[in-house]
């Protein structure tokens, strides 16, 4: 269960503070390739993201493919970012809304429900 400090959550145990996540079409491939490459442990799930294990860091990948208003994805619009998706709760048990930046990237910002 994840607490929260001051409105904002507190990460998973076991997971670093950010984790980046790939969102690609042929995410199957790409898991391939970083687990073949790079030696990752973790698997492609096709109704979740997978989670990639490189050492003590953690890689997100899913398929490209809509998702209630959160805190940190308000702030980042209020700060002048697109909403690209608004907040919603997933099949996987992550709060998740997206945004881009002024600089265009984009920005996925997801807690566990």
């Amino acid at each position: 269960m994840t607490k929260q400090t001051a409105g904002r959550p507190i990460k998973p145990a076991g997971w670093p503070t950010v984790t980046p996540r790939i969102i690609v079409q042929g995410a199957d491939k790409l898991v391939a390739f970083v687990k073949d490459v790079f030696g990752a442990t973790g698997d492609y799930r096709s109704e979740a993201p997978a989670e990639l294990r490189l050492g003590d860091s953690i890689i997100m990948i899913s398929e490209a493919g809509v998702r209630e208003p959160m805190p940190a994805w308000q702030r980042a619009v209020t700060a002048g970012a697109h909403s690209l998706e608004a907040p919603s709760n997933t099949p996987y048990g992550d709060r998740r809304g997206m945004v881009k930046d002024q600089w265009g990237n984009t920005w996925q910002i997801a807690t566990r429900i």
